[in-house]
């Protein structure tokens, strides 16, 4: 078996590299849960709030959820080293570049779970997901592979921030296969890009302005299934954190449970100008 990846560098090396202007106060909140059909939990959350004012402006305030897939805890394993890679390297990388820092966090990533799958025959082929989002000063990245989700309540409001990569994603943007086509295709969770590929992983990173009382949900496929949106939003709406997980997990559980299912709530309480 490979030797774990450990970080090459320091965040003490980060630390003349930005000043910190906005500090950002959160409430999170997660559940996970294995769901009515699976016999183990291949989801993954992970998140990391540094309180350091160096690693607050370099990197900000981390969250992640992965979606593991291969059976035989080999997705429940490709999930762990994702989550736990990803956010190591993202926060040791030496760019003062947030998301070249990312980007190379999704690379080692995918190049340790894809070494793992080579040398042990039994977790061969396994991938997952990933889904990050980075709260940095004011603004906020998204960091996409594979078809878990990040949302964004804003004034009433529920806006998806990440493109699903699968093959009905594409023929829907393509103008190949309508929206309600989708829903119902035997295709529908066919990825087009994982962690967990041989070569290059190309993930969508994006940029966003943070605004104060913004609620952002964290998901992986498994509520998307059996909850739509308008309920995400009401839920999201009219719940604190802690409490909308329990609710949204429980209505995934209560319309079919057929995957395991995680979502992660953050709520931006204060921006606090420093």
């Amino acid at each position: 078996m490979p030797e774990e990846t450990t970080a090459e560098y320091e965040i003490s090396d980060l630390l003349s590299i930005a000043e910190l202007k906005t500090r950002v106060a959160i409430t999170v909140a997660c559940k996970t849960d294995l769901g009515r059909v699976r016999e183990n939990n291949e989801d993954k959350f992970e998140y990391y709030l540094p309180e350091d004012e160096a690693t607050l402006a370099a990197r900000g305030l981390v969250f992640v959820v992965c979606d593991g897939m291969g059976g035989h805890a080999a997705g429940q394993i490709a999930s762990e080293l994702a989550c736990k890679t990803f956010i190591d390297v993202y926060l040791h990388h030496p760019a003062a570049e947030a998301d070249v820092a990312l980007r190379a966090g999704v690379t080692a990533a995918n190049r340790f779970v894809t070494d793992v799958s080579r040398a042990i025959p039994a977790r061969r082929g396994m991938g997952t997901t990933l889904s990050g989002l980075i709260l940095l000063q004011s603004n906020i990245f998204t960091v996409q592979v594979g078809d878990s989700r990040i949302y964004r309540l804003r004034d009433g409001e529920l806006v998806q921030l990440t493109i699903d990569h699968t093959w009905v994603e594409e023929m829907t943007r393509g103008g190949f296969m309508s929206r309600q086509e989708a829903e119902n295709h035997p295709r529908k969770h066919m990825l087009t890009r994982a962690i967990g590929v041989e070569g290059d992983i190309q993930p969508d990173i994006e940029l966003h302005v943070l605004q104060q009382g913004d609620i952002y949900m964290l998901c992986s496929d498994g509520l998307i299934n059996h909850v739509s949106d308008e309920t995400i939003g009401q839920l999201l709406s009219s719940h604190a954190p802690s409490e909308a997980v329990w609710k949204l997990v429980g209505a995934a559980l209560t319309n079919g449970g057929s995957d395991n299912t995680t979502v992660m709530v953050v709520r931006v309480d204060e921006m606090i100008s420093v």
